[in-house]
């Protein structure tokens, strides 16, 4: 099975609720959002946002610029539904990652989640050589993934696990800003430790 055929499996037969990445409130995503002070026109992209509520925490928020990615269908039409007519302001791309061709530049990255499903180096290439295309000048990027402490698989597929000098190592043509770690407890009470990373582009 394909990635793409994967995912639309995993979102057709698993309840949203029920999903190890599941959160009602992304706090860590808006913490960031935050921090550093992202204003509300800046061209936002969600790489893997599948069934995400960081959009829907974005829209709350008055953002006005905002694009979700993913490589399933079925996340994205199921998310397009809970929006209803706001899906509306939203710009959707049906990609996997690693052929996705950036027409744009984003002011503000943000990946919880995906770059770990990413183990072959052509895959782990093609993701950089996108962010690099892709982020604009003084960008932020906020990549997230499983920890060397945290889970080695993910949905049944192996992950990349990442610490606070692999991850940076990974982006080292963008600046670091900070890398910190934050336990995230899964709907059936695991708790999986993800290391997130801030990068700006110069």
């Amino acid at each position: 099975m394909n990635r793409e055929d994967h995912w639309n499996n995993i979102y057709n037969t698993k309840e949203h609720a029920s999903v190890s990445w599941y959160q009602i409130t992304p706090a860590t995503s808006l913490d960031v959002i935050e921090k550093y002070r992202i204003p509300k026109n800046a061209n936002i992209i969600d790489i893997g946002g599948g069934q995400s509520f960081f959009v829907d925490q974005l829209l709350k928020l008055g953002y006005t610029n905002i694009t979700v990615l993913d490589i399933s269908k079925e996340a994205i039409q199921r998310t397009k539904e809970r929006l209803g007519n706001l899906a509306n302001n939203v710009k959707w791309i049906l990609s996997d990652i690693v052929s996705f061709d950036p027409e744009e530049k984003y002011d503000f990255w943000h990946d919880r989640a995906t770059f770990h499903f990413l183990n072959d180096k052509n895959d782990i290439a093609a993701y950089q050589a996108r962010l690099k295309t892709g982020l604009n000048k003084n960008g932020i990027a906020f990549i997230g993934t499983f920890s060397v402490d945290g889970p080695a698989k993910c949905s049944g597929i192996d992950i990349t696990q990442y610490d606070e000098n692999s991850l940076p190592e990974r982006f080292d043509f963008l600046e670091k800003i900070e890398c910190f770690r934050i336990d995230h407890t899964t709907p059936s009470e695991k708790n999986q430790n993800f290391i997130f990373c801030i990068f700006k582009h110069i």
